[in-house]
């Protein structure tokens, strides 16, 4: 991680330059593309002189589309037909600004569709009105960013570190843009573990999707990590990104390592999923935490209501402030059907989705609980340690949903405490003060594939989540105290001595009633036509460690020892 902290911190440098000409909120509108653009040329700089060659003897030719036979001369899926690299831009000073837009023009076709999303040529100009483009590309021509130097997964890093302090310094949120490599890690673990005699076949190829691709630290990882189980095989990666320049940090990545960059699409997965009738054998993404969709609420209602489970969110919609849910029931609907193999799906959750919603009879947060529970879809939810993600220090959750359950596991759930699996980083990044090793990472791996109960794992009956919300009715007396009645001779009820009951779907609501409410209540009775069933998850009640309160005598003792430090201390101001 050397090199990728001396790069991070030469590039960061290099935005002083813009200090006293650029807002501290503009740095990043020229030190990403800019970076992007060096690390296209380094690795584009061994076949640059083939291409050059290539394409003069391709201009005399007939063929329209030279993109595709530049590419194979270059080795990429991309090239530059222009005469200019970053060596032959900085030797031209004069004529900076032509030279650069001539160079960025020389792109093909998509690595250029890259740069126009961070709108880089409104910058040429400014910068080089403010005589500050040749000392920047200057600086940028000094950093070696060939793969060879520094690799996919150490680039993901650094770009992730420049946003995180563009966004820090501008008072904007880091941590919508990426998701600490450490829980990626754990969450392709678990992905995996069950499909590694799969993924040691010669020469198999699988497909995961992101829905919230970001700059694509999950894809890059996920794809790593595969590569280590198995080089022969090929882990196909799809997304989907809303954020102009992180879509083109994520599709310049794809473009140097050779995947199908054309499978990252730019735009919102929930309001315009640019994948759709596609389906994927893993699926994994961290959506934006506790955020507002009235934006584009239209739309999401419109399919609920009109196409249910035959559209995405069939099961319910969670309330405007909160589409956490929105992004899980994406992710579901890319499933691959359990007769062709079926799919497994993880996500990051805040602690919000486990609980949130009351059981009524319009579609919610529970009855989206209900759905997953009860269709033997939930496979494991795990808590994480506090402080890991650069933008907040809330608890957060990795909820594994699969349609190919082991047969252990079918009408189960496993819970997983993972709280205490950290350690302290030696300097915060944010919010970000713990991390999670790789021996961590393997024991909590370890925990979920033994399904076994233990101090850090409880399992469940599906059954277990859920409860009946009953209207637990009395009458209406008269002032005599007599109960009043109806045509039909039925009581009628008294809503202010209305309440409801939330009665575990492993106990008989009757029983209930017999034990905890009549006793109390002999006049009341169960309004069933009111009765909702709801399903929520309280990692806490599971996971409560009762610690017996101190005794008495240690309290006293502990009082007297501080009244007579005071006393001391007393004597010695007043003495």
């Amino acid at each position: 991680m050397k090199n990728v902290k001396e790069s991070a911190n030469f590039i960061w440098s290099i935005a002083d330059l813009l200090r006293g000409d650029y807002k501290q909120s503009d740095y990043g509108k020229i030190i990403l593309p800019l970076t992007v653009l060096r690390r296209l040329d380094c690795v584009l700089e061994v076949s640059k002189e083939d291409v050059l060659k290539k394409f003069d003897k391709l201009k005399t030719t007939t063929i329209e589309n030279l993109d595709p036979i530049l590419n194979k001369t270059a080795g990429y899926n991309f090239h530059n037909r222009s005469q200019f690299s970053f060596d032959k831009l900085v030797a031209d000073p004069n004529n900076i600004a032509a030279n650069l837009r001539n160079y960025i023009n020389g792109f093909s076709e998509d690595a250029r569709e890259i740069i126009e999303q961070f709108e880089f040529d409104n910058q040429i100009n400014k910068m080089d009105d403010n005589n500050l483009l040749f000392m920047v590309v200057k600086r940028f021509q000094e950093v070696d960013l060939h793969p060879d130097r520094i690799s996919s997964m150490e680039m993901g890093y650094m770009f992730e570190e420049l946003i995180r302090k563009f966004a820090e310094i501008s008072n904007e949120t880091a941590g919508e843009h990426f998701t600490p490599r450490e829980v990626i890690k754990l969450m392709v673990n678990i992905l995996f573990l069950n499909d590694r005699e799969i993924l040691t076949t010669k020469g198999i190829t699988k497909t995961i999707y992101d829905c919230c691709a970001g700059t694509g630290g999950m894809l890059s990882v996920a794809e790593e990590y595969l590569n280590e189980l198995n080089p022969d095989a090929r882990l196909e990666v799809f997304g989907q990104e809303l954020n102009p320049e992180s879509y083109a940090i994520c599709k310049s990545d794809l473009l140097i390592k050779g995947q199908n960059a054309s499978n990252i699409k730019k735009g919102n997965s929930i309001s315009d999923d640019q994948l759709d009738n596609h389906k994927f054998d893993y699926l994994i993404t961290n959506p934006p935490f506790g955020v507002k969709w009235e934006k584009f609420a239209k739309p999401v209602k419109k399919e609920h209501e009109e196409l249910g489970h035959g559209g995405r969110f069939g099961a319910g919609l969670p309330s405007v402030g909160d589409g956490s849910f929105l992004f899980l029931m994406q992710l579901m609907a890319k499933m691959k059907p359990a007769d062709l193999g079926g799919s497994r799906l993880a996500l990051v959750f805040n602690g919000s989705p486990l609980f949130s919603g009351s059981p009524s009879k319009s579609k919610n947060e529970s009855s989206i609980r209900q759905w997953i529970i009860e269709n033997d879809l939930l496979e494991t939810v795990i808590a994480l340690p506090n402080q890991l993600f650069y933008n907040t220090g809330i608890s957060t959750y990795i909820w594994v949903v699969s349609n190919k359950k082991p047969r252990e596991r079918k009408g189960k759930v496993q819970l997983i405490n993972a709280i205490d699996f950290s350690k302290k980083m030696s300097k915060s990044l944010g919010n970000k003060r713990n991390e999670i090793s790789n021996k961590q990472i393997a024991e909590i791996t370890k925990i979920y594939g033994d399904f076994k109960p233990n101090e850090y794992s409880k399992i469940f009956n599906n059954k277990d989540f859920g409860y009946a919300k009953v209207t637990v009715e009395r009458p209406e007396r008269n002032a005599k105290g007599q109960i009043v009645t109806d045509k039909k001779g039925n009581p009628k009820a008294n809503s202010s001595l209305r309440d409801t009951e939330n009665i575990p779907l492993t106990m008989d609501i009757q029983e209930y009633m017999k034990k905890e409410v009549l006793p109390h209540v002999p006049d009341a009775w169960i309004d069933e036509t009111k009765t909702n069933i709801g399903y929520e998850i309280n990692f806490t009640k599971y996971f409560y460690q009762y610690k017996p309160l101190r005794s008495l005598d240690e309290i006293r003792k502990d009082i007297m020892a501080i009244e007579q430090e005071t006393d001391g201390l007393l004597k010695n101001v007043i003495g």
